[in-house]
């Protein structure tokens, strides 16, 4: 089985999509010197492709993944060339953000597609493992994103480097085409059609939610790390630029420090024996300190380490949530209940967008992000007593069983 060439369309793929989100906020904040309009175009640009998870998600438990895989790459592709092609007829950055967005929406649909199939993929082998390998892919295309992206905008118009990126997605779906000629062999769970109106399976994936056991308790604490994550991506680039007036080069330079960062954590985790519940609950300490650091620190480099916390940290709680759903979550219901619960978690990153545009000026976003701590830090501890409660109920239902 070509795995290294799956895993090289996921780097790719995770390259070109970077660079699209580096470029957003660095572009609008360099032509409008605001940070809100900043935090604007960070909503406008995350919310349709969170807002389509649950869509995404009941579709590759429809159709079959790899088909949505690879449409999502070439489309992607088409997009950029497009919103290129309108940018240099009629001009402005409007162009950037939207085929941002679209491109966005179309990521969700690979996103899922990959998450449906890496579970089949890596059958006989640790789950956790693989997703560090998978994951650590991903991460390395983050690292040399936006140094590709902020090394391409030193010399080109934004234009030129969404070009680049309208390549790389070509590049990725040709090694996607080439892993899956040397691996014919068939997914292990089907596509099938959930009889009903379209509606259907959204409402089955919320009745799992709701009463599976754990899920909305895991559902509750990944919105509120995410709330944290979501207020550092949208005002990194405000902040960096914009506060201690570092550089676009710094910029990108602390990103890519954070996204190596991650990638040896990942390393660890596939090479390692760390405990599940230990994973959890470090990388929810550590993402909660340096949201903290990044919110109080009166210099750049207190904000840089906090900034390295919670991005290098991010991904390991990531394995920690998925690898629990993939226990609670029936296999023929994957994708659909996936793709409401990405949705659920991950709605709180454009929020805190826009919160930063509506609440905060460049001075003030420190507040803005403290309270989203804190507010992250009251989600966990009553995630705990929610636990707790419900090991003790279930403790006490069993001993008074006959």
């Amino acid at each position: 089985m070509k795995f290294p060439a799956f895993l090289f369309s996921l780097f790719v793929s995770r390259l070109a999509d970077q660079m699209l989100l580096f470029l957003v906020p660095l572009v609008v904040f360099q032509v409008t010197q605001s940070v809100a309009w900043s935090g604007y175009a960070f909503a406008a640009e995350t919310f349709p492709r969170f807002l389509s998870f649950p869509v995404c998600g009941a579709l590759c438990d429809r159709v079959s993944p790899l088909k949505l895989l690879r449409g999502s790459q070439i489309f992607r592709a088409l997009v950029c060339l497009l919103g290129v092609l309108g940018s240099e007829a009629l001009g402005g950055i409007g162009w950037l953000v939207g085929l941002s967005a679209v491109c966005g929406v179309l990521t969700t649909q690979g996103v899922m597609a990959r998450e449906v199939m890496l579970p089949q993929i890596a059958n006989g082998h640790r789950f956790d493992r693989v997703l560090a390998h998978a994951q650590t892919a991903e991460q390395t295309g983050m690292v040399l994103g936006p140094l590709v992206a902020a090394a391409l905008f030193a010399h080109w118009p934004w234009q030129a480097v969404v070009g680049a990126a309208a390549a790389l997605f070509l590049l990725a779906d040709a090694a996607t085409a080439y892993w899956r000629h040397g691996n014919p062999v068939p997914l292990l769970h089907e596509p099938h059609a959930e009889p009903g109106h379209f509606l259907r399976p959204i409402q089955t994936a919320l009745l799992h939610v709701l009463r599976l056991p754990g899920l909305m308790r895991l559902t509750v604490v990944t919105a509120g790390v995410n709330l944290v994550i979501g207020v550092t991506l949208a005002s990194s680039a405000a902040l960096v630029t914009g506060l201690y007036q570092r550089s676009a080069n710094y910029y990108a330079g602390l990103q890519m420090l954070g996204a190596v960062a991650t990638v040896v954590v990942l390393l660890a985790i596939a090479r390692g024996a760390f405990a599940l519940r230990k994973m959890g609950v470090v990388s929810f300490l550590l993402i909660f300190g340096g949201g903290v650091l990044t919110a109080i620190s009166p210099n750049h480099w207190g904000y840089a380490l906090g900034f390295l916390l919670v991005t290098g940290f991010d991904k390991m709680f990531s394995i920690y949530i998925r690898v629990h759903r993939q226990k609670i979550i029936p296999a023929k219901d994957y994708g659909k209940t996936t793709g409401v619960i990405v949705l659920l978690n991950n709605l709180s990153q454009p929020v805190a967008g826009l919160l930063v545009g509506a609440l905060a000026g460049t001075a003030q976003t420190g507040w803005v992000i403290l309270a989203l701590c804190l507010l992250m830090a009251a989600l966990g501890i009553a995630a705990v007593i929610s636990h707790r409660a419900s090991a003790a109920a279930a403790a006490a239902s069993s001993a008074t069983s006959p």
